[in-house]
């Protein structure tokens, strides 16, 4: 049995989950998400808990249970807190700006790189060389996230670039130079 899988799910108040058919969605203070769920997983809401259980001990059935009460889990968080990443730009003038609601980077490219926010994501920019994403989503909130880290990874010989706030760069040496 997954250890994952097993645990039950507390639903906190102001929080309402329902389950049609294959759909589960749940509704919060914050909005509401929905996500569609395998045919061989089961999801009960009962006395303030949500369980999830699965037909046989098939592996990919082993696989979908905890993967489905970790999604549950993750959005009913999200409903209620809400979820956040945090990056820096590291390098003389990099900043970053928000234009409107959207975002605009300038990374040492000749022109400056405009990201759109999609729907149920915002950026805050508290400094110039810190972008903060938020949403409910959390996989969209991660992938925004690494989209703006892929505009310009962090170099490993003077550590520019995009980077998020608890990332570890690792450094190299570069050249050890000619000596005569």
């Amino acid at each position: 049995m997954s250890r994952i899988g097993k645990a039950p799910i507390s639903i906190p108040s102001g929080v309402e989950v329902k389950v049609n058919g294959d759909t589960v969605e749940v509704k919060g203070p914050k909005g509401s998400l929905s996500q569609t769920i395998a045919n061989t997983i089961t999801v009960a809401v009962e006395d303030g808990t949500v369980t999830v259980e699965r037909v046989n001990d098939e592996r990919e059935n082993r696989a979908l249970h905890g993967l489905t009460r970790a999604l549950l889990f993750n959005m009913v968080v999200g409903v209620t807190e809400g979820y956040s990443k945090e990056l820096t730009a590291v390098g003389v003038g990099y900043r970053a700006a928000l234009k409107g609601k959207n975002l605009e980077l300038q990374v040492g490219f000749s022109h400056p790189v405009n990201i759109e926010a999609p729907d149920g994501i915002t950026f805050e920019v508290p400094e110039q060389t810190k972008i903060i994403v938020i949403g409910i989503d959390k996989q969209m909130v991660g992938q925004v996230a690494a989209n703006i880290r892929a505009v310009r990874p962090p170099e490993p010989y003077k550590g520019k670039g995009i980077r998020y706030v608890d990332e570890y760069v690792r450094r190299k040496a570069g050249k050890a130079g000619v000596s005569a």
